[in-house]
């Protein structure tokens, strides 16, 4: 496989591992107020935030698991203490399963899948998608730029069921956040060590997060 195609792949919300169920913290902030209108500044707002701390993570684990897998774990516990959120913890656990259950099904025999499982039984998205960016031969960028996507990508199509929105106004957010994300990438990249992990959080999204997971009526998990 060619990192381009793999970029590709991770970039597809109908890869197999149960993205669908999340809305990037969107259902929870919009029960707390936030407006159609709100959601651009909502995506810009995660992406600086929750965005750059799992780019760079994810960043983190690929040169891990190209160089030494067993520092994976070293990732995983410096991204686990700069997710205060439980919530958020559990819906990123649930997002890395699915991610390691297709990495072990195409990529058995790879040293750093076989590392994930040494993680525990939760191991964070952005550590498995390292772990599975480097499977493929993508770079550095590549991965931080599928990280960031996904997370902006997850938000706009969450507001498709969420909101009276057009599709053609959720995809002119995306566009609108590229030079958010290619300010982000070059952050996400500068870091050197798990212990240099950025500790940039949005208290908001993280209370809403923790309201959200006390809810019996709800669509989305996260």
């Amino acid at each position: 496989m060619t990192a381009e195609l793999g970029v590709l792949l991770l970039a597809d919300a109908r890869l197999p591992t149960g993205g669908h169920a999340h809305s990037g913290g969107l259902e929870p902030a919009l029960a707390a107020g936030l407006t159609a209108a709100q959601v651009p500044d909502y995506i810009t707002t995660r992406l600086r935030t929750v965005g750059l701390v799992e780019a760079a993570a994810a960043v983190l684990a690929l040169r891990s698991a190209r160089t030494d897998p067993d520092r994976l774990g070293a990732v995983q516990e410096a991204l686990t203490a700069r997710t205060p959120s439980a919530p958020q913890r559990h819906a990123s656990g649930l997002l890395g399963r699915g991610l390691v259950r297709l990495a072990e099904r195409l990529w058995p025999e790879n040293p750093a899948v076989r590392a994930l499982g040494g993680l525990g039984l939760a191991p964070l998205r952005p550590v498995v998608l390292g772990v599975v960016a480097a499977a493929v031969g993508m770079d550095e960028v590549q991965v931080a730029r599928a990280s960031l996507y996904d997370d902006a990508q997850t938000v706009a199509a969450a507001a498709l069921k969420l909101l009276p929105v057009d599709p053609t106004e959720a995809t002119r957010w995306l566009l609108r956040a590229e030079p958010t994300m290619t300010d982000i990438i070059t952050r996400a990249i500068r870091v050197t060590c798990p212990d240099d992990l950025p500790a940039v959080t949005a208290p908001l999204i993280e209370q809403w997060s923790l309201e959200h997971h006390g809810r019996t009526r709800r669509i989305f998990v996260a």
